[in-house]
C-alpha cells in the first residue's frame, strides 16, 4: 500500500509514537499524514500537479510543463526549509521532471501521468511476491513500529495480520491501477491529477491501520 509525481510509494514507514501507545485508527491516520509534512506538505505534493493541469488547460503544454518546473522548484524549497528529509525532497523533484519530461516528449499532457499509472502494477507484484515467500511486506515495514519481534515471520497471529493488510495494499494498488488506466485512456489529466492526490491519504490510512492491528496482536500475544 506513492510519489508521482510526488506520492508513488505504496505505503512509507513513518515515526509513529511508541508500540505500547492506546491510539485509534484516526488518531494514528494523522500522526502519519503530520510526519508526511501535515497540511504543508500535502499542499507541496499537489501543488506541482495542480500547477501543470491548470497551466495546460489554460495555455497549453509548453505553459504546463514551465509551470509544473516553477511549483516544483518552490515545493522543494518549502521541504529544504521544513528540514524534511533532503531524499525524499530530490525523489520528488526528480520524479517530477521525468513525469514532464514524458509528457513534453509524446506531446500529450496525460503522459505527464504514464508513470503514476504504471507504478501501481508494480506494487500489486511486489506486494503479492512478498506473500508467496511468506515475508508480507507490510511487515517488513512496519514490524518494528508495532514493537513486534525480529522473527516476526514466525508468529501466526501476527503474520497473519500482516499478511492481510498487505494483501489489502495489494488490492488498493490494483483498483488504483485500473482507475489510473481507465482515466489515461479517457485523457482526463484533470481527474488524473485528483487521483494521484487522494493516493496519499489512503495510503496513510492503511498504513496507520496496519499499525495498530500490530500492536493489540503485539499486546495480546506476550510473551513470545
Amino acid at each position: 500500500m506513492a510519489t508521482p509525481p510526488t506520492s508513488t510509494n505504496p505505503v512509507t514507514a513513518p515515526q509513529l509514537a511508541a508500540p505500547d501507545e492506546d491510539a485509534s485508527l484516526g488518531a494514528v491516520t494523522r500522526r502519519v499524514l503530520q510526519n508526511s509534512g501535515g497540511p504543508v506538505g500535502v499542499a507541496a505534493t499537489a501543488a506541482p500537479l495542480v500547477a501543470f493541469v491548470v497551466a495546460d488547460t489554460v495555455a497549453g503544454l509548453t505553459a504546463a510543463v514551465v509551470a509544473l518546473a516553477v511549483t516544483a522548484a518552490v515545493a522543494f524549497a518549502v521541504r529544504l526549509v521544513r528540514r524534511e528529509s533532503l531524499r525524499g525532497a530530490l525523489i520528488g523533484l526528480v520524479v517530477a521532471g521525468v513525469c514532464a519530461l514524458v509528457a513534453a516528449l509524446t506531446g500529450e499532457a496525460r503522459a505527464f501521468f504514464l508513470l503514476p499509472t504504471l507504478l501501481p502494477a508494480g506494487f500489486v507484484l511486489l506486494f503479492l511476491g512478498s506473500l508467496v515467500i511468506r515475508r508480507p511486506l507490510t511487515g517488513i515495514l512496519f514490524n518494528r513500529l508495532a514493537g513486534g519481534p525480529h522473527n516476526w515471520p514466525e508468529y501466526r497471529p501476527l503474520r497473519r495480520v500482516y499478511s492481510l493488510t498487505t494483501l489489502l495494499a495489494a488490492v488498493a494498488n490494483a483498483i488504483n491501477f485500473a482507475v489510473h488506466v481507465v482515466f489515461y485512456r479517457a485523457d482526463e489529466p484533470a481527474i488524473l491529477a485528483v487521483i494521484q492526490i487522494a493516493v496519499g491519504p489512503v495510503m496513510a490510512t492503511l498504513a496507520a491501520f496496519t499499525v495498530i492491528a500490530a500492536r493489540r496482536t503485539v499486546a495480546s500475544s506476550r510473551p513470545w
